[in-house]
């Protein structure tokens, strides 16, 4: 029931200005994904143990420039991987359509930049969705990693406080 009242996007000017002032400009948010521990399921149970060997759920959010939650997407297996939750999601259909952030463009150099979201290798390159640079860098290269992830920390912080606040996200419930 808190859901739209508490994950929902506020104004994205704001939010755009927070980005910029820390360094990335025309900037939306920033994805990441984590895990929640859970107890094995009696169906598909192999489905559910992430990469680091625990039975898992994935939550994917998107969050603002102070780390608050403007979208979330929970329930996919451990398994799963990142990129894969977000390509079957509302959000990249939304962001894919060009209806989740109003049409605000700005010009870099000679390129039209649309509004962007920031994210780690495991995410697409896409028009709208920004990764780092991987490989051999050059001196803007590794610039333009150090703005993109200072920039996404904001998600693995807003994780952090999640995991600190309702502690029982850190170790399983068994529960079924």
């Amino acid at each position: 029931m808190l859901l739209s009242k508490v994950v929902t996007l506020a104004n994205v000017q704001v939010i755009i200005d927070g980005f910029a002032a820390m360094g990335f400009p025309n900037c939306g948010g920033a994805i990441d994904g984590t895990h929640i521990p859970i107890l094995g399921p009696d169906h598909q149970g192999s489905q559910y143990i992430n990469r680091k060997g625990y039975f898992s759920m994935v939550l994917q959010a998107l969050v603002d420039h102070k780390g608050r939650f403007t979208n979330i997407n929970v329930g996919w297996p451990g398994k799963v991987h990142d990129a894969h939750v977000f390509r079957n999601s509302g959000l990249f259909r939304r962001l894919q359509e060009g209806i989740y952030f109003l049409d605000h463009r700005i010009t870099v150099g000679d390129v039209e930049m649309p509004i962007v979201i920031l994210g780690d290798p495991a995410y697409p390159l896409m028009p709208w969705l920004m990764k780092p640079y991987t490989g051999a860098l050059d001196t803007e290269k590794e610039l333009f990693n150090y703005r993109l992830s200072k920039c996404r920390m904001v998600v693995e912080c807003a994780f952090g406080r999640l995991k600190g606040r309702w502690r029982s996200l850190l170790t399983r419930s068994d529960l079924s």
